[in-house]
């Protein structure tokens, strides 16, 4: 079967590879659809995402697809059926796991970063991680499960009330992610700084928006109770903590390098009693994201820029593809 193969740092090639076996605990899933995010860019690096990806590995932990064969030990999904993965694997033995806290296993594996992923015509998983989708998502949105539930884990981690105005910093994916996430959740105000115009317009226009900001030429007032930094940039880390009322709550959810630092005054941090919060991976929140995704709460399909083929990946993830929003890669026909 065709593969897209990460045979080393920034490279990519296409391989004809077997068709991995299906162990008893295991679904085999033809691949429709598998998004590129940003950790995808981290691991063609050379640099870490949930956990270090040695090549030669096939990437892709955002995926959606038909059941194609299930083992034998297998009861929550059947052939036919139509399904995403969470590619988050926990060891369940180790302290994390046994305090409730699976995000920071220390055993952490994961579907498209250890172990193959969806930039191939077929995978494997545990059934424990493959999630059946209802017929109102299509699999090109299902794709979008895994980035989804990581929003929602981070909204999880926030105390989030219908008072509150939130401003959410980063015009990507995840940003405009959070937008309708804070919506859905009912805070009655929802602000939006970036650095595209176009975006921050449309994001007023479609989703309701009150105030935008350019963080590249206009100030951002401190009169939030949340602030959601979805960027990874010390500048933007240090605008979040700057644009906080006092009792406000920060999450830094954009990925920084794992040598970067940001700047802070400590004191604010003491006066305003700020709360900053990180969040990692996506703890048992596919369940939520599959049912906010059919509701109708998320409208992801109109924040996917672009649809590419596996040849054309490795354009997207070096910056040859222009103006990436967010990317799917068709795999194949469902």
């Amino acid at each position: 079967m065709k593969a897209l193969v990460l045979t080393g740092t920034k490279q990519m090639e296409i391989q004809d590879i077997a068709k991995p076996e299906v162990k008893p605990n295991e679904v085999l899933v033809n691949t429709a659809y598998a998004g590129i995010c940003g950790t995808d860019r981290a691991l063609y690096a050379g640099l870490p995402g949930s956990a270090n990806a040695v090549p030669p590995i096939v990437l892709g932990h955002e995926n959606s697809g038909i059941v194609a064969a299930i083992g034998s030990e297998v009861t929550n999904v059947k052939v036919g059926d139509r399904v995403t993965v969470d590619p988050n694997i926990y060891c369940g033995q180790c302290k994390y796991c046994r305090t409730d806290r699976p995000e920071l296993c220390d055993h952490l594996s994961a579907v498209g970063v250890t172990r193959n992923g969806g930039l191939e015509e077929s995978f494997t998983a545990p059934s424990t991680v493959v999630y059946p989708i209802p017929e109102s998502v299509s699999l090109k949105a299902a794709a979008t499960t895994e980035p989804v539930s990581c929003a929602v884990h981070g909204m999880s981690l926030l105390d989030v009330k219908p008072y509150q105005k939130a401003l959410v910093i980063g015009d990507g994916f995840m940003g405009q992610l959070f937008v309708q996430l804070l919506q859905a959740y009912g805070v009655h105000q929802v602000d939006f700084a970036g650095i595209i115009d176009q975006k921050l317009a449309f994001n007023k226009e479609k989703f309701g928006v009150t105030n935008t900001y350019n963080t590249k030429r206009d100030s951002i007032p401190a009169e939030y109770d949340v602030v959601i930094e979805a960027v990874g940039l010390p500048e933007t880390q240090e605008q979040a903590v700057e644009a906080t009322k006092k009792g406000a709550q920060v999450l830094m959810f954009g990925v920084g390098k794992p040598n970067q630092t940001f700047s802070m005054n400590t004191y604010e941090v003491y006066q305003k009693q700020l709360k900053i919060q990180g969040a990692f991976i996506n703890p048992y929140a596919f369940e939520d994201a599959i049912a906010l995704l059919a509701s109708g709460e998320l409208d992801v399909e109109s924040l996917i820029s672009h649809e590419v083929s596996l040849e054309q990946v490795e354009d997207v993830l070096n910056g040859k593809v222009k103006g990436v929003s967010k990317a799917v890669v068709k795999v194949s026909q469902q």
